[in-house]
């Protein structure tokens, strides 16, 4: 393959063939990064014409197996659906490149990034990107802007610019943004919890733990929330990186663009006649419309306006309403930047009434219905084992991996007052509940067990995506799950005119539609977990943004003030919510509580009705089930095993010494005995007489006292003979 550009970026060796493959396509171009092979492909239809408020633009994200010598797996042998990772990149490649064309652009677009070859080691939402990008600046749309992305990596407190996967595993950071020479146009951020060891010093008397020990390393599970001043920091550094990339793609690509056609745009202008005459004449009707669509997403207010004077005007109807809309935006704009007032009546950083409710559905492990203003989701926890775990397998991991905590987010029409079905999930559903489970996600620690939350939005004014985020939290504590903090989101907007500009708290829906941009951002009050942003200006001064995130902080800290004290009164569901209990003995008597081939764990389980999970190295139990009073009985009974054995003085057995034991299990080829100091011992059925026994029981029965003789010592294992 012969490549017209070959550039270095970021120590990355990166080519491009922009004359050779996909040629019928308005753009294109074949792209490799070490082993990784793209092909991206711009199609516009400059025959049709999409008379519509949103952009016609679609963008699809393919991996191919073979691209990693893999085969599909499942009954049908090829690719089908895009995977979730497939969907969230096209949704950030999308979401990058959409700002590029101009307002009124009518042409459907479909720009496609296919995976042929990939490197174990390659950051694909990052390629993917740069191949888009490029296959859209030499294609015939008079697009002359590069995009590209940085992402950024903490590891061991040091930060990292493009890491490689195997660098993001061991991250307490990730970062993602994506912007031109100039501007900055998407961030998205997730903080990833990790372990910190914390020396706990024990009595030396304590019966539970080894006396010599004394002081034990406990692991201890951090959410590693990244500070608004760490993250602004950051953002000015990666900035700097997209300009100086941006740069070299737009010097090497210009000699490779078509000449560009003609486009039509659809005219955005608003008759000047028509718009005197609404303002003039219906500015109140207008003004009180606003108060009405303070309170839904719905658009019928403005319709009806419009509808009113074209009785008294001779116009379209359409050119009436564009008219509506343009008054109306100018005056939700003009009350926010002169008045500090909003289209409700709140101040800027206020945010709207919260009403909590939790454990509302009896037969559910947990739940939470949490109210902000008119936007209500109802979040619903179920705890399951490991087998319960999403399994799925990105192109470049080797094994399959276990997705163990989901979040699944359900919007219906009906949250909007949309006449419209429930059908499958959309992209935008599928994103917004992978950014509450990122900003949920590093506050937990999952024990042998799998969380899923279902998040069903039941109306929707202003981020309901953020109201997951706290109706998660809530839900995980209406189960009874730990976590190391609490976590809250909330919605963040601005407007600006010139110099003047207005941060917004908490928006609605007319404040998303009508201001310059928006940001969710969810964390503690200490720091932020996961953040997504979409600038609709064409960037954004880090003053300003730094601005914004303390006051989403202050927002948050009141949010999460409201949520603590719902928390206090959480009655968990008893009966149903599986509930677990963690603690530790000495690993050596690990193998007391287990007993002769399981006997003792198995009695223990039945009596009480609970699930126990041993771990021989570390020596930490885990009993699980429905009854609260029964795990503590289960724990009690392990704790009493344990003092048991801890007082009965260990005995240094020898070959040839006799010993009293009693028969504990019978098996076809023997019987388990227990030894004076709770050791288990085996006694073969050829040793237990002189001559040959067809019957274990013909000779012993469970419960005998008798006399035995240590013949073999293997390791932890003692082979008796009967005397």
């Amino acid at each position: 393959m012969k490549y017209d550009v070959v550039l270095d970026i970021q120590n990355e060796k990166e080519e491009f063939n922009f004359t050779d493959i996909a040629k019928q396509s308005n753009g294109s171009v074949w792209f490799k990064c070490g082993k990784t092979v793209l092909l991206a492909t711009v199609v516009v239809d400059y025959d049709e014409v999409v008379d519509d408020e949103f952009l016609p633009l679609t963008v699809q994200y393919i991996e191919k197996s073979y691209a990693a010598g893999k085969i599909p797996g499942g009954f049908f042998k090829r690719e089908t659906k895009p995977g979730d990772f497939e969907t969230l990149t096209s949704r950030i490649v999308d979401r990058s490149l959409r700002p590029l064309f101009p307002k009124g652009f009518a042409h459907p677009v479909v720009i496609t990034v296919m995976v042929f070859s990939v490197d174990k080691v390659a950051d694909l939402q990052r390629l993917a990107l740069t191949a888009a990008s490029a296959a859209l600046y030499v294609s015939d749309l008079d697009i002359n802007k590069s995009i590209t992305s940085v992402r950024v990596a903490k590891v061991d407190g040091e930060i990292i610019y493009n890491p490689t996967l195997e660098e993001l595993k061991n991250s307490t950071l990730d970062l993602y943004l994506s912007g031109s020479r100039d501007e900055l146009l998407m961030i998205e951020l997730r903080s990833i919890g990790s372990d910190e060891a914390q020396m706990i010093d024990f009595p030396s008397t304590d019966p539970l733990l080894d006396p010599s020990v004394g002081i034990e390393a406990v692991f201890v599970h951090k959410s590693n929330a990244i500070s608004e001043d760490e993250l602004i920091e950051i953002i000015d550094n990666a900035q700097k990186i997209l300009f100086e990339n941006n740069k070299k793609y737009e010097e090497a690509f210009k000699p490779y663009q078509k000449e560009s056609k003609k486009l039509t745009l659809i005219s955005t202008d608003v008759d000047e006649e028509i718009y005197k005459f609404v303002k003039t004449n219906h500015l109140d009707d207008i003004k009180e419309a606003i108060k009405n669509l303070a309170k839904s997403e719905r658009n019928t207010e403005l319709k009806n306006i419009a509808k009113k004077i074209k009785e008294h005007l001779e116009a379209d109807e359409e050119d009436i309403l564009k008219a509506v809309e343009k008054v109306k935006k100018e005056e939700v704009r003009r009350a926010i930047l002169q008045e500090k007032t909003r289209a409700d009546g709140r101040a800027l950083d206020e945010i709207r009434p919260i009403t909590i409710e939790t454990n509302l559905l009896p037969s559910a492990h947990s739940s939470a219905l949490f109210t902000r203003g008119q936007t209500q989701a109802l979040v619903v926890l179920t705890i399951g084992t490991t087998k319960d775990a999403q399994m799925f397998e990105n192109l470049t991991d080797d094994t399959p991996q276990n997705e163990n905590f989901m979040v699944h987010y359900n919007f219906p029409g009906f949250s909007v007052g949309e006449a419209s079905a429930i059908t499958g999930v959309k992209r935008r559903e599928l994103g917004h509940g992978n950014l509450a489970k990122r900003a949920l996600e590093p506050i937990i620690k999952l024990d042998n067990q799998s969380i899923r939350l279902v998040s069903e939005i039941l109306e929707s004014n202003g981020s309901s995506s953020m109201a997951t985020v706290c109706g998660g939290y809530l839900a995980l504590k209406a189960a009874d799950i730990e976590t190391t903090e609490p976590i809250a989101g909330i919605a963040m907007g601005l407007v600006t005119e010139g110099e003047k500009y207005a941060i917004l708290s908490d928006i609605m829906g007319l404040e998303d539609h009508d201001g310059d941009m928006d940001f969710k951002v969810a964390g503690s009050k200490d720091g932020i977990t996961a953040l997504q942003m979409d600038i609709k200006l064409g960037g954004i001064s880090l003053d300003i943004l730094k601005e914004a995130l303390y006051q989403a902080k202050k927002g948050r800290e009141h949010i999460i003030d409201i949520m603590l004290e719902a928390e206090k009164n959480i009655v968990h569901n008893e009966g149903v919510l599986p509930s677990s209990h963690h603690f530790h003995i000495e690993p050596s008597y690990i193998v007391h509580v287990i007993g002769q081939a399981g006997k003792t764990i198995k009695e223990i389980i039945e009596k009480f009705e609970v699930a126990i999970d041993l771990d021989k190295k570390s020596g930490k139990v885990k009993i699980t089930g429905t009854k609260k009073e029964n795990i503590h009985k289960a724990k009690e009974y392990i704790e009493g095993i344990v003092k048991k054995v801890a007082k009965t003085p260990k005995i240094e057995y020898k070959v040839g010494q006799r010993y009293k034991a009693k028969v504990a299990r019978i098996v076809d080829f023997g019987a388990f005995v227990e030894l004076p100091d709770g050791t288990d011992g085996l006694v073969h059925i050829s040793k237990l007489a002189p001559n040959r026994v067809e019957n274990v029981r013909d000779v012993v029965k469970e419960g005998d006292e008798i006399e035995v003789e240590v013949i073999e010592l293997k390791g932890d294992k003692v082979s008796l003979a009967k005397v």
